[in-house]
């Protein structure tokens, strides 16, 4: 299931997803991960889907979104895995540009120190960078990344390409219950060198891939805002508010559920507003938890549900 939704996106609007990373391919292994732990960690960019097969998905959806009048934003790639890892990306935007709709991408960031990245990522319309931390022993905790990975070489490639991206560039911050010391005053500074259109402040906000990951303390986000702001003249955001249940059908309930399911998990009362919309009933729910496809999950006092990708099956 290669493309999903449109979904709703506090970010982009109303977003049509792609995923081009298999379950679970990443450069990182971050705490808080929505997708579940790291299957495979990898570095070296190579190719998942033929980019033809890639066109044709979301070509589809498009189609079926547009009969259904639902309003789409932005294509954007937010896969199960990180997006740059796809050797065949800019011939993946080559073709989605035909569509004639913005093209996104939200990218951990880890690979934009290699040019070949930059120059890909410089095709989109749109590009979220993430930046959880500035300093190597907090970066080591919270996003875990491949050990051959340098911090320093990511935040000169991030600099590198804000000074040369003529889109729209934010930057996404998570943050989490650790320690954060004097970090946030550091990765304020930073922003303010890197000038992004508008810095995001997120927290945990559905099941993450360690269970003991929460949001931190409100006196931490709020210090977070003022320094942020501080630096990059109020141009900051927080991100932890709910999304919204306008996720769309395109006639198969099944299928739409499966898919934006896989890379967007979604709380119950989501889900039963998409049932609505397609005129079909909680058994669809019940049966694909009894085949093993779907999971429900407890997370801050809500339930969510999830496909059941290996990387989330119970043991």
């Amino acid at each position: 299931m290669i493309a999903f939704g449109p979904v709703p996106s506090r970010r982009l609007g109303k977003s049509l997803g792609i995923n081009n990373i298999p379950d679970k391919v990443c450069s990182y292994a971050c705490l808080y991960c929505q997708i579940g732990r790291t299957l495979k960690m990898e570095v070296e960019r190579r190719a998942f889907y033929e980019p033809e097969l890639v066109f044709e998905e979301v070509s589809k959806k498009v189609e079926e979104a547009e009969a259904a009048g639902e309003r789409i934003d932005y294509i954007t790639f937010v896969p199960d895995g990180e997006p740059t890892l796809d050797v065949n990306l800019s011939r993946e935007v080559e073709m989605l540009k035909t569509l004639g709709i913005p093209l996104a991408i939200l990218t951990n960031s880890s690979l934009i120190w290699r040019e070949d990245v930059r120059e890909d990522l410089f095709e989109f319309d749109f590009v979220s960078l993430k930046l959880d931390a500035v300093s190597e022993p907090l970066w080591r905790r919270i996003d875990r990344p491949h050990k051959s990975l340098s911090l320093e070489k990511i935040l000169d490639g991030m600099l590198a390409f804000a000074e040369g991206f003529g889109g729209r560039l934010i930057t996404e911050t998570m943050l989490v219950n650790v320690d954060y010391g004097g970090e946030l005053e550091k990765i304020a500074d930073f922003l303010g060198e890197l000038k992004p259109e508008k810095a995001y402040i997120a927290i945990p906000t559905r099941p993450p891939a360690e269970p003991w990951v929460e949001p931190p303390s409100e006196e931490t986000i709020h210090l977070a805002y003022q320094l942020f702001s501080e630096r990059l003249s109020g141009r900051v955001e927080y991100l932890i508010g709910y999304e919204g249940n306008a996720f769309a059908s395109t006639g198969n309930v099944e299928e739409d559920l499966l898919s934006i399911t896989a890379v967007h998990p979604m709380r119950e009362e989501a889900v039963r507003e998409l049932l609505r919309k397609a005129g079909a009933d909680w058994d669809v729910v019940e049966r694909l938890l009894r085949d093993g496809k779907l999971i429900k999950l407890e997370y801050g006092g809500r339930r969510f549900y999830m496909r059941a990708l290996p990387s989330r099956r119970k043991p």
